[in-house]
């Protein structure tokens, strides 16, 4: 199926974070007293933060887990946020998606400053034609607002957009939301834990030619 609608996710998919973002989350609960070996807080990167306590560190309370992830992100922001990178090409595969026709949204968990230095990094807002943040929505994903709201903003029907992300939680919001999915292997995760989330396609990275998203025929035709 060919689509008209480009829905990417940020972090892990255009730039380069998912080390950094785990490593935070890692010394904060280290913080508190909470030993997370990094293998366990791989499988649940991308999962709404809240989420991801919950099941890492089941006797923290509401108020608490509150507490580790507002130091996460004065961690993440102080110490980690300047050596992200984006990957290579993500403008050059952007712009050809947006001469073929193609609207682009992104629809990412992170907000405030993470989002403005990502945006800087990429320099892709010319290309963008709506966003959809944490800023926006209580809930990540997997919870399937988030892609919903960028398809609103988007402006095309759910059937025609396609949801490219580096997690199986992205495509699983993808599927709740009415779209489709394609995975980058570039967060993580396997490629068997990317397609039985419901990933259809699967991709190097999220910076590849158009001619390989024709080849998944996931890009308009000239």
């Amino acid at each position: 199926m060919q689509f008209s609608g480009y829905i990417f996710d940020v972090e892990g998919t255009l730039v380069d974070s998912v080390r950094q973002n785990l490593l935070s989350l890692q010394e904060s609960l280290a913080d508190f007293g909470i030993a997370a070996p990094y293998d366990l807080l791989q499988l649940y990167s991308g999962l709404d933060g809240d989420q991801t306590l919950q099941l890492i560190a089941p006797d923290l309370d509401a108020d608490e887990r509150k507490r580790v992830l507002e130091a996460q992100g004065k961690l993440y922001e102080r110490k980690y946020l300047e050596s992200v990178k984006p990957f290579n090409g993500v403008r050059g595969v952007l712009e050809r998606l947006t001469k073929r026709g193609g609207r682009i949204a992104l629809a990412t968990d992170c907000k405030g400053p993470e989002l403005k230095h990502y945006l800087s990094l990429l320099d892709i807002d010319d290309l963008i034609d709506s966003l959809a943040c944490g800023d926006d929505v209580e809930h990540g994903k997997p919870d399937p607002r988030l892609v919903g709201l960028a398809v609103r903003k988007l402006g095309v029907p759910a059937g025609q957009a396609v949801m490219i992300g580096d997690t199986p939680y992205d495509a699983e919001a993808a599927y709740a939301a009415g779209t489709a999915a394609a995975g980058v292997l570039t967060g993580g995760f396997s490629k068997e834990a990317l397609t039985e989330a419901g990933a259809l396609s699967l991709l190097e990275n999220s910076a590849i030619s158009c001619r390989a998203l024709k080849r998944e025929r996931m890009c308009l035709p000239r």
